[in-house]
Formats: structure tokens, sequence, C-alpha cells
């Protein structure tokens, strides 16, 4: 009777440690991903109850991508509710810098009979790895490999070799088991605050070895940030949406170092009347600059904005750039430029 109570508590403590660990664990489908040197995170389906994101058609769309719609049935705007994506920096050389490799886990409201069967007219060949087909694609010079892996779930990877798609493939067929993803998630996500929507950990590529600094601080504030430093970034609502940006580096003095210089260029920033439109300066995206600051704790630099929930639903209301696959249109003829015109003196 003792050992078998002993063995009902430490089996319910085993249930308890692992609900507790998993509470708090990265989403699934980030701890699906390959180790890399960037993680980017993105929840929608809460976004779409805050917004009019994919409730109603786009103003226009690009040809290839409303092929894409018809085919599958399946809108990145209406349908997509969670991605993440592992960013894998290349190594550069004398002559070119590096090319960046991505490597993506989708979950969303599919039809994959009508998925696979588009995927499959686009693909040179079909592996079947672990009874999953594993679709290979040529597109612009690179091989993009796509997997359906559940009723809701995609992966797909361009980068070389199949090692990675196959790894996403091992890792889902474990779900049951314990795992805590990517390294730099296990080592960072406790950072993230609770309840945020969109986060990104990610480390500083090289300074000029990479075309894609603006993916972690827009604006060229790229070169700012210390060498060997880890970015947290995050955008969570509460009464407004909080954003918060974490640059952990090696010791206090580098992240006071980064403080100052961000304040300078916050002090810059603060000093423009930044528009929307012709008709002057939008008040929710001057509220938003206007929250903008930055402060040192310890050996990281922390900075915060509030973004108002209207400036938030103008973005993903209308965002500039589709949530689907990225396309190339054609130039628009530049208008002929103006004469200038003097007054007479």
């Amino acid at each position: 009777m003792v050992w078998a109570a002993v063995a009902i508590l430490v089996i319910v403590g085993g249930i308890l440690a692992a609900i507790l660990l998993r509470r708090r664990a990265a989403p699934d489908v980030v701890r699906l991903l390959p180790d890399s040197d960037a993680v980017f995170y993105v929840n929608l389906e809460p976004i779409r109850l805050l917004t009019d994101l994919g409730k109603k058609p786009p103003k226009e769309r690009d040809p290839q991508y409303e092929d894409f719609v018809h085919q599958t049935g399946f809108e990145f705007e209406r349908d997509l509710d969670k991605a993440a994506f592992a960013i894998h920096y290349g190594a550069s050389t004398k002559d070119k810098p590096g090319e960046t490799r991505y490597s993506e886990i989708f979950q969303g409201q599919f039809d994959s009979g009508r998925v696979s069967q588009y995927l499959r007219k686009l693909a040179a060949s079909v592996e079947n790895y672990h009874d999953v087909e594993i679709y290979i694609i040529p597109l612009e010079g690179r091989t993009v490999r796509v997997a359906l892996l559940g009723v809701d779930l995609a992966a797909a990877s361009n980068t070389d070799g199949a090692d990675v798609i196959h790894g996403m493939i091992d890792r889902y067929k474990q779900a049951a088991l314990p795992f805590a993803g990517p390294k730099l998630v296990s080592d960072h996500y406790g950072r993230v605050p609770l309840g945020s929507l969109i986060w990104t950990i990610a480390l500083p590529p090289a300074r000029g070895s990479q075309n894609h600094d603006e993916f972690l601080v827009p604006g060229g504030w790229s070169g700012l940030l210390p060498a060997n430093s880890v970015v947290i970034a995050s955008a969570r609502p509460l009464n407004d949406i909080h954003l918060k940006a974490q640059v952990v580096t090696a010791n206090d003095s580098e992240a006071g170092s980064f403080a100052d210089r961000v304040n300078t260029y916050l002090a810059i920033v603060k000093s423009l009347n930044i528009s929307m439109d012709a008709g002057g300066p939008d008040p929710d995206v001057k509220a938003a600059f206007d929250s903008l600051e930055i402060h040192q704790d310890k050996n990281e630099a922390v900075l915060t904005a509030k973004v108002p929930y209207a400036f938030f639903k103008k973005l993903m209301s209308d965002p500039p750039v589709e949530l689907g696959p990225e396309m190339q249109k054609p130039p628009e003829p530049s208008a002929p430029a103006a004469k200038p015109k003097f007054k007479k003196k």
C-alpha cells in the first residue's frame, strides 16, 4: 500500500510539474523550430478581435497570390492563426554578404487536400519522411521544402539540405514529450512578457556582414546594438498596446552606453512632426512616439512605448505589407518632374 501511494504521488507530481512547465513554455509552433540566430512569433487570433484584419477583402492582390487563394481557399489575412519564424544568418565571404535563410511553422485553418494538390503542382519532387510528404519546390535559385504536419499545421524551410525540415517533423512526432525548443528561446523566453501577441528574440548580425540589419531595429538603429548582445522585443495588449525591447548586454557599462546613445536618437525623433498624411501630425502617432523612453537595468537597456489602439488598428486593418507571399510588382512609371517656378524680383 505504501509503495502504491508513493507511486501515485510521483505520477501526480510529474503531471503537475509538466502542466506548470508547459504554462510558461514557449508556444508549440515556436518549440518546433530549429536552432537559429533569431526567432519571430505572431499570434493573429487576438489581433483580429482588436482590428479589422481579415474581415474585408484587400483592396488589391498580386495575381500570383490571388491564384494561390483561388486554388487553396487559404487567405493569410483571414485564416492564419499563429506563425513562428527561425532566421538563419548566412556566413559572409569577401565577395558578398551572407544569405539569410528562414524556417517557418504556420498554424491556421486550411483545406489540407487543396493545399497538398497546389504544392504538388509546384514541386519538382516529393519526399516521404516518417510518413510525412515533403514538397521540394525550386524558387529563385533556392530550394523550399514544405510539409503539412497536421490538419492545421505546416512547416517550411529554404535552408540548404533537408536536415532542418526533418528535425521539425521529428519534433512534431514527439510533441507529447517535453522539449524547450530552440536554444535561443529556452535561454531567453522567460523575459518575454506574459500575454505578448508578437515577440522576437534575436542576436544582432555581424555589422556590415548581412543584408537584414533592419529586421531587428528599423531606421538604421541596428548599428547601435552592442556586439554579443541579445534583443528581446514584444508587443502585448493592456490599456494600450505596450511595446518593450530589452537589450541584454555583456555588462552594466555596455547597457549604460547603449541607453545613452538611444536617448540621443529619441530626442531627435521626438523633435520631428510625425505624420501619416498631409493633414498634419497624427495625434495617435505622436502619442506613441512621445511615450518612447529607455532606461538601464543593470546589464539591460529597456526601451518601452505605448501605442494607442486607434493607431494599432490603422496599421493592422490596412497593412502596408501583405501577410501572404511577397511578390514582385512591376515598377510604376514615374511622373515627369515638374519644372521649377521662379518668382520675379
